[in-house]
């Protein structure tokens, strides 16, 4: 990777030089007035008015540029209107074709100048965060707040780029009246249900959602994956998909080994209070049975994640293993009368955790124009596995002995987890496809180093459009070259991956602070939520198991369709940065509804405020993990210590300390569990929204 001025430079149209943001001038404005403040020379507020003016004028030049492109633009589907009727009615073949490749190549223009509105709204994204972290100042905060809210905003323009959607509509309507040219056509606006025709509209309506931050289900899923992508499209050319990376089969055991897991994890929730009791422990020491398979998955995490650099194939067969032996133990547990065996077995199914495995095969080997249906998919399966866990617990009811080994509610989800993983380990072995490394392939990628194309590819249906020839991007210009020196920019950001904890860490912004400190608190909130719900319900309300299995599965049933929800309709309808506040307040309402205070504590109280709460943190994390991507480094894309593997890290943390202060509370007794577990949720939440509010218009 090179740094962001360099990208800037190799990506922008030579014809529209003067119409971008000057990224270098306005860095080396940020160094001045810093030396300026340093050395007394000007005082902080005068360096804001001036660099807030130096920003205004860049983005007016950017906005009546744009504005200047929209009018040729419709300008020249105009005139082509004049000439669409006359060619319709003499349904000329030939004509016909000229006619709709004209309307093409305006689409092709059009995706240039989206592209272009692009490139300048991360550079302005860039400039206010490098201003904020040179001054540790908020500029950004005061920018937007005065800025994007004014009823004139130019700012707004940017981002929002208002006119764009009338000519990708009336590009629309003509293309498809040319597709279908012999007096049948459906008509966009009486069908809007029917598939578009043109991929080109496709990859405009791709580019104007990824502007936007419009979203659908599918990119809504996708983001709770976290594959973060780097700052800006990946110059690449149009190749088949290389089957030396990527093989369908072996995606397909990665989300099998995802949805695996996430069973292995809840099955035992419903039974893990009974199989404590019957080991001679207290029914909360369920907590210490549950959460010790997240104490062993912090580390697991970190060696799956290394041991990805060399290889998918081996980790996925220790995993597996790991797995196959540690649910034997759990099961065994009951016949050799042993808590330490049941704890050992669930510290092995930790230890074998391979999701860091997972989440890089999609970050590294699944092709660009598929790697969000493959996020989205490994989502779905993530939820499934937690919807599916308990129901299985609820199904796996009976009891009697084979041969000296007991078989009952409590050591079958342990034998059937075992049994699955050896039937898994097989399917890995006959079919798994190991792919071939980047360092492999270094000979390749040297002599492929010239660019070809610039393509402007969709996170929402994977569809990808040329946009510029090899031969636009070579002629630049050699001022152009002067204008940026590779010396000066290059020690301003190394773009590596992160080699050490610390510094992944060293990259986390007071945003990406927050942002994990949600996460961390919507995953203790779940967690509390889902592993004492066995202990509470029976202790309030009498269930059994088959009753918190069901209660439990229908709480993990919601998740895809609340996604698609929100995905579809919701996200569309206010910022992320909204949906993200607002979810926080609906996790707060949800706690605060669960207290056990003054009335007698009710299934309707009880059942409520669990949807409440699990539904708004299942929102909470898509939004967070959207946002948390935007605002991450590029640097923590790839490599061991990615962006990927700190969120794990910090939700697998959160289930540690919840499942730890379950057991913890149950020494006060099973009365005060419920409202000794649920304040340090309340606290937790309180502080998250509390940072939420601070670093707000930072999240812009």
């Amino acid at each position: 990777m090179v740094a962001f001025g360099k990208k800037l430079k190799e990506y922008r149209f030579p014809e529209w030089e003067r119409y971008y943001i000057n990224y270098k001038l306005m860095k080396k404005k940020v160094r001045q007035y810093a030396h300026q403040i340093q050395v007394g020379e000007q005082d902080r507020n005068q360096v804001l008015k001036e660099f807030s003016r130096m920003l205004d004028h860049q983005i007016e030049k950017i906005v009546l540029f744009l504005l200047e492109q929209q009018g040729i633009l419709a300008s020249r589907i105009e005139k082509l209107g004049e000439q669409h009727e006359t060619v319709l009615e003499q349904t000329e073949f030939g004509k016909i074709s000229e006619l709709r490749e004209a309307y093409r190549a305006i689409g092709q223009d059009l995706l240039r100048l989206l592209f272009f509105v692009e490139i300048n709204a991360i550079g302005i994204r860039k400039i206010l965060k490098k201003f904020d972290k040179r001054f540790s100042y908020r500029f950004t905060d005061h920018y937007v707040t005065t800025r994007a809210n004014h009823p004139y905003s130019q700012l707004q323009q940017v981002f929002k780029h208002v006119g764009i959607g009338a000519v990708v509509g009336a590009l629309s309507r003509n293309i498809a009246d040319l597709q279908n040219h012999h007096g049948s056509y459906f008509s966009i606006y009486d069908h809007p249900a029917v598939a578009l025709q043109d991929p080109v509209i496709d990859s405009i309506r791709a580019a104007v959602d990824r502007l936007t931050h419009s979203t659908n289900c599918l990119k809504f899923l996708g983001q709770h994956a976290l594959i973060i992508h780097d700052d800006l499209p990946t110059p690449a050319t149009e190749e088949p998909i290389d089957e030396q990376r990527y093989y369908f089969m072996s995606l397909v055991l990665n989300l099998g080994n995802t949805f695996l897991y996430m069973v292995n994890t809840y099955i035992i929730v419903p039974t893990a209070d009974d199989y404590s009791i019957s080991l001679g422990a207290a029914p909360t020491v369920c907590g210490i049975v549950i959460g010790s398979m997240a104490i062993a998955q912090v580390f697991s995490s970190v060696y799956f994640s290394a041991w990805s650099n060399k290889s998918y194939f081996r980790p996925l067969v220790f995993s597996s293993i790991v797995l196959f032996f540690g649910n034997t133990l759990y099961a065994l547990a009951y016949d050799l009368n042993s808590i330490t065996i049941l704890l050992v077995g669930r510290l092995f199914c930790g230890l074998g955790s391979a999701r860091a495995v997972n989440r890089r095969y999609i970050s590294d080997c699944v092709p660009v124009k598929i790697r969000m249906q493959a996020s989205a998919a490994f989502v779905s399966a993530s939820a499934l596995g937690m919807a599916c866990g308990p129901a299985l617990a609820g199904l796996l009811q009976t009891n009697f002995k084979f041969y000296v080994v007991t078989i009952n509610a409590s050591t079958l989800p342990g034998w059937f987890m075992s049994l699955a993983w050896l039937i898994y380990l097989c399917w890995l072995w006959i079919s798994f496809k190991e792919p071939v490394y980047e360092s492999q392939q270094s000979n390749s990628a040297n002599n492929s180093s010239t660019v070809t194309a610039i393509v402007v590819h969709s996170s929402g249906n994977g569809l990808a459009q040329p946009l510029l020839s090899s031969s636009t991007v070579e002629e630049k210009p050699q001022k152009e070259d002067q204008e940026f020196d590779d010396s000066e920019e290059a020690p301003e950001e190394s773009h590596k991956p992160a080699t050490t904890i610390g510094s992944a860490y060293r990259l986390l912004t007071p945003s990406v602070k927050v942002q994990l400190l949600i996460y961390f608190m919507l995953k203790y909130a779940m967690e509390v939520l889902l592993s004492e719900s066995s202990v509470v319900a029976t202790f309030y309300f009498n269930w059994s198991t088959s009753k918190v299995a069901l209660f439990l599965a229908c709480l993990g049933f919601t998740v895809l369709p609340v996604n698609i929800v929100v995905g579809t309709y919701i996200s569309n309808l206010f910022e992320e940065r909204q949906l993200l506040l607002a979810s926080e307040i609906f996790v707060l309402i949800g706690i605060i509804m669960s207290f056990n205070i003054a009335i007698p504590y009710s299934v309707p109280q009880y059942v409520s405020s669990a949807l409440i709460t699990f539904v708004s943190a299942e929102v909470l994390e898509g939004v967070n993990l959207s946002l948390l991507s935007q605002v991450m480094s590029s640097r923590l894309a790839r490599g061991t210590y990615n962006g990927g593997l700190l969120s794990t890290e910090a939700g697998t943390l959160a289930r540690v300390v919840a499942d730890g202060t379950i057991t913890l509370a149950g020494y006060l007794g099973e009365s005060m569990l419920l409202n000794v577990t649920l304040i340090p949720s309340l606290l937790i939440c309180l502080a998250s929204i509390t940072a939420t509010f601070l670093t707000y218009n930072s999240l812009y």
